[in-house]
């Protein structure tokens, strides 16, 4: 996409650039950083607030690390709304108070959750306004109620200064450090902006972002959280900005605190429209309900929202009702410390109390044993949940469940259900908690898989306990098939989720020989398969019979075993049997191998239902070219022997694959990024930043016909060249997108 350019006049994102004239005197690094800050700013916009990206993140970076060379050349050019300070902070020993120039009320919760919430709201307007009954229907603006931390965001000159949490309404704490991390937030506004503009609005943090979050902490053996917005309320009030950057926290606007020198609009919807417009995010899920409609509109709006609450990407507790007019909203003024124009209407609770009547064990997709508690049942989001997650053994230790607890169960729109906490025993005369009745143990994990009885290991710093049966074991059935019909893999065309769900689901398939026994009549026999699609299929599993040692590897789905690794496997040994033989001392032997590696692979194959699923499999015929092994074979007569090569761009006939695989099997190894170790850089059309790095540091650069002449020399034609030497066949176009 065109850009402005970088050292002119900032143009609009998305707007085509006007080149500068020539005789246009070189711009001067005050203008230089104005014009890169005006840049990344809009492109922020762009990427946090519309999710409309306009230029690729290596691009971002590029005229991000301009900005922090600019300004650490000039300090003085540093300003409060560069990019640079949303990274920047120094750990606090505490938060200083603020002194909210506009209190930050609460606001009165409606707990029926029926029509009859809303419904009564507006009565009350009504009465407080003095309509009569023949009255047209009050207008309100209904939006939600996001389940986050109120924040105070002022803006000074259209420049943000400070922000601030709720506390206790008339005076908060200092967050200004944390806030500045959170993408959505404007570090400077659009458009013409007041002297001074404080705005109100929620952070909070998506529910993808915080379960992604919590399973980082407890890969890590960390403290999880027990809601986003705990976690988000936690992020905010950290005095390590660094540790808030590391949590996701989005921003949504709502309302206004102090304003100077700006013409507040007529009504709430329109404020909104005007927020947005400069460049704060706003909830697109909000309407007014007018007309006619009146309270019913805030009935359909209440039940619209309930309805698609689950698939919300963010946590809400309800929806809130504003009378829109902000002069009846004057005229209505305040209870003790509640405005009588708004209301929020309540969904029922994403949490609740119920007892554990035991903890089983649940087997996923690809193995991983779950402790998943069962309860007695209890109406919580909506649905009445009788099981809920422990995740693994080390978080319901942490948790401290066990069988006849009271526990706190979770659950949030799509999200599984999970016991987040245990409730504390009741404490006697003493003050201690009252003992149990009866004495329960600590639960333990099974030694063998509850499914198909296979090993269960948990290996060395990891917290999850895995079956060990992945091609034998029920649980991971299609997993496994899908697996192994991948691309990468046996390459089995058409055999994707769906098919192997019908075929699974059906019994038609159970282990992985079985896919080779399918025959056109069964294929054809299933729902929406033509004849046509039956036979591809049939096609398809006939040609994969025709394969590689190493796609076979791969495609058995040995854990830690991938492309890389079971290239090396079949290299270094050269047969199947040698490698389901091997022991983990000569496993280490092979390159890249390590002893979680080894022990991996000599565990699979110390399954015997394992060894005859790939008995069965080269019963039905699949086989490959096998050879004596390493001992047999001489890295230094191979052509790219120690070589690192970069790929890039688009070449004229080989795919990316196919030429890693060449470059693989000529003893090169491909980098996914140019540095002073790389010996070639293969470019194609729409190379990128990869090319130029290779320029800059002068290595040598191919084109296909330069790279398929390398694999046909010999080891002394591909010395390393020397820095800035050119090598053949170098492609001659310039710089795209790599």
């Amino acid at each position: 996409m065109p850009q402005s350019d970088l050292f002119g006049a900032p143009a609009e994102a998305g707007d085509a650039a006007t080149p500068t004239p020539a005789h246009t005197p070189a711009p001067n690094p005050a203008q230089m950083a104005a014009a890169l800050r005006a840049q990344l700013n809009a492109h922020a916009h762009r990427y946090y607030v519309l999710d409309e990206p306009s230029i690729p993140d290596a691009e971002y970076d590029r005229l991000f690390q301009a900005l922090q060379t600019l300004e650490a050349e000039h300090p003085a050019l540093r300003t409060p709304d560069s990019p640079t300070q949303r990274v920047l902070g120094q750990v606090l020993d505490g938060f200083q108070p603020v002194r909210h120039a506009v209190p930050m009320l609460s606001i009165r919760t409606e707990t029926d959750t029926e029509a009859s919430g809303a419904e009564a709201f507006d009565a009350r307007v009504r009465r407080e306004l003095e309509l009569p009954e023949d009255a047209p229907p009050v207008q309100y603006a209904a939006e939600l109620k996001f389940d986050g931390l109120a924040i105070n965001l002022r803006f000074e000159a259209g420049v943000l200064v400070r922000a601030a949490t709720r506390g206790d309404g008339e005076t908060g704490e200092d967050v200004t450090q944390n806030i500045r991390t959170v993408g959505q937030i404007p570090l400077r506004l659009q458009g013409e902006a007041p002297p001074v503009l404080e705005v109100r609005g929620e952070v909070y943090m998506r529910r993808d972002d915080f379960e992604a979050l919590n399973e980082r902490q407890r890969e890590q053996g960390g403290k999880t959280f027990v809601n986003p917005r705990n976690a988000a309320a936690g992020a905010v009030r950290q005095l390590d900005p660094a540790i808030a950057r590391q949590r996701p926290l989005s921003f949504f606007a709502y309302g206004l605190g102090e304003v100077q020198g700006w013409a507040v609009p007529d009504t709430h919807s329109a404020l909104l429209d005007a927020l947005a417009a400069l460049g704060l995010p706003v909830c697109a899920e909000r309407t007014v309900a007018e007309g006619a409609t009146g309270p019913r509109g805030l009935v359909a709006f209440h039940q619209a929202i309930g309805a698609k609450r689950d698939q919300l990407p963010f946590d809400i507790d309800g929806v809130v009702y504003k009378v829109n007019r902000r002069d009846l909203q004057e005229r209505l003024g305040f209870v003790t410390r509640e405005p009588r124009w708004a209301v929020a209407h309540k969904y029922p609770a994403q949490e609740q109390m119920t007892v554990v009547e035991g903890i089983d064990i649940q087997v996923g997709r690809t193995g991983k044993l779950t402790p998943v508690a069962r309860l007695k049942p209890v109406f919580v989001g909506g649905v009445t949940v009788t099981n809920a997650t422990l995740h693994n053994l080390f978080e319901l230790r942490r948790k401290r469940v066990r069988v006849g607890d009271t526990v706190i169960v979770r659950r949030a729109g799509d999200v599984i259900p999970e016991v987040v906490g245990v409730v504390p025993a009741a404490a006697g005369a003493d003050g201690l908690p009252l003992p149990r009745a009866t004495y329960v143990p600590n639960f333990r994990m099974p030694r063998t898989c509850p499914v198909c009885d296979s090993t269960v290991l948990r290996e060395p710093g990891e917290v999850n306990h895995r079956c060990t049966g992945g091609l034998f074991c029920a649980a991971q059935r299609k997993q496994a098939l899908l697996h192994f019909a991948q691309r990468r893999a046996m390459d089995i065309e058409g055999l994707g989720d769906k098919l192997v769900d019908q075929l699974v689901d059906a019994g038609l398939v159970r282990t992985l020989p079985e896919l080779y026994k399918l025959g056109l009549l069964k294929l054809a026999a299933l729902d929406r398969m033509a004849d046509k699609s039956a036979q591809n299929i049939v096609t398809a599993l006939e040609k994969s019979k025709q394969t590689t040692l190493p796609r076979f590897l791969f495609g058995l789905g040995i854990r830690h075993v991938g492309e890389a690794t079971a290239k090396d496997l079949a290299k270094h040994f050269g047969q199947l049997d040698r490698i389901m033989d091997a022991s983990e001392e000569h496993l280490l032997t092979v390159r890249d191998v390590g002893p979680v590696v080894a022990h991996s692979i000599r565990t699979f194959f110390d399954q015997p239902h394992n060894r005859e699923v790939v008995e069965q499999l080269r019963a039905c015929g699949l086989s490959w070219p096998e050879h004596d092994g390493a001992s047999s074979i001489d890295p230094a007569t191979l052509p790219l022997n120690g070589k690192t090569l970069v790929l890039t761009g688009t070449l004229p006939t080989l795919s990316r694959d196919e030429a890693k695989a060449l470059i693989e099997a000529a003893g090169g190894k491909v980098a996914g990024s140019v540095s002073k170790k790389t010996s070639y850089v293969v470019a194609g059309e729409e190379a990128g930043s990869k090319l130029d790095k290779a320029r800059e540091l002068g290595l040598a650069v191919l084109d296909e016909a330069g790279l398929q002449a390398l694999l046909a020399s010999g080891p002394a034609a591909t010395a390393a060249p020397e820095p800035g030497d050119t090598a053949p066949s170098a492609p001659h176009h310039d710089t795209g997108v790599p």
